[in-house]
């Protein structure tokens, strides 16, 4: 049985769907099962050619509002518009929250400064690419447990008190794909003293890509559209509560060590500065992950990843800063 409410609040569920028939059901069932039933859910169907309508409107508690295909933050901005809850939490169709994941992701309203909260990710998969995605995920985690306030809430799994998040404008919506919108809102949230924090007790199960092009493929369009992101927000490409500068460095390491070794086609001395590139990757990726807890398999995979990864992500970022759309 559900548990007595934590707080007054009413709270809304928003889940922004496209063509996500395959998941859609797994996460509205696990809702229905949590210690704390949301007030209000809503399915907001974004343009989908295939069941994912059917599947939401088979839930009695579900809201369903169609639009024509235009992308996660137009579909959130219009549930988040229709809500009646005064909390709405953001949860992404292939999401399986754990049952008290409502519960902790309200809790923290209790605080009247609190303006958004961050969930967690967690996966059972076993592949080695999930696996390393997942052990990128958590490192990250562990930084922002120790920070008092955030400036960056993923919107796979995060609330905010409407008033506020109304009064701010919601998502750019001229970000087209899930890339970068959901850390511009909290970058804008953050810069005017808005409270931020993670409640790592609020978990979601996702699935990640489970092999290396795919994985490589979602880093480089997120590095592509995140480029608007850092064209808005210049100052947080150096630094945010989400993403260490050693991550950041590696990625310029990485593409260094490449573009010396081909230069060295031309002028052998320059392999010696792409050696050292590479051993100050594989340092910072070191300082990153430790084998202790990766496991030496995971640990060894995880560094060839972690290399092309970076790859994808400065040619993404560079495809972007080229693209008049990122700068539109």
């Amino acid at each position: 049985m559900p548990s007595t409410t934590r707080t007054r609040a009413r709270v809304s569920v928003i889940i922004p769907a496209y063509n996500a028939a395959k998941t859609l059901q797994s996460c509205l069932d696990a809702l229905m099962l949590q210690t704390r039933i949301p007030d209000e859910i809503i399915v907001v169907d974004d343009g989908s050619v295939d069941e994912t309508k059917g599947v939401a409107e088979s839930y009695s508690l579900v809201t369903v509002i169609s639009q024509k295909n235009q992308g996660p933050a137009r579909a959130r901005n219009v549930g988040a518009s229709r809500a009646k809850g005064t909390i709405i939490v953001f949860l992404d169709s292939d999401c399986v929250p754990e049952k008290n994941w409502l519960d902790e992701m309200i809790k923290p309203f209790t605080d009247e400064k609190v303006i958004g909260v961050q969930g967690a990710y967690r996966t059972k998969q076993t592949s080695l690419v999930a696996r390393f995605d997942q052990l990128d995920i958590e490192y990250r985690y562990e930084r922002m447990k120790r920070a008092t306030t955030l400036d960056w809430i993923g919107s796979y799994s995060a609330a905010y008190r409407k008033k506020i998040f109304i009064e701010e404008g919601g998502f750019d919506e001229s970000f087209p794909k899930a890339s970068g919108e959901d850390a511009e809102l909290s970058y804008r949230m953050a810069k005017k003293g808005h409270r931020l924090i993670f409640a790592p007790q609020a978990v979601v199960f996702h699935t990640h890509p489970q092999d290396l092009f795919h994985y490589l493929k979602v880093k480089y369009f997120r590095a592509y559209w995140r480029m608007r992101m850092y064209i808005k927000h210049p100052r947080k490409l150096i630094r945010d509560s989400y993403t260490p500068t050693s991550l950041k460095l590696s990625v310029t390491l990485a593409i260094s060590s490449v573009l010396f070794a081909l230069g060295s086609l031309l002028l052998p001395v320059w392999e010696y500065w792409s050696l050292l590139c590479f051993i100050g990757f594989l340092f910072l990726y070191s300082l990153s992950y430790s084998p202790m807890r990766a496991g030496i398999l995971l640990w060894t995979f995880g560094l060839v990843i972690y290399f092309f990864r970076s790859l994808a992500f400065a040619a993404g970022m560079s495809a972007g800063f080229l693209d008049r759309r990122v700068w539109s």
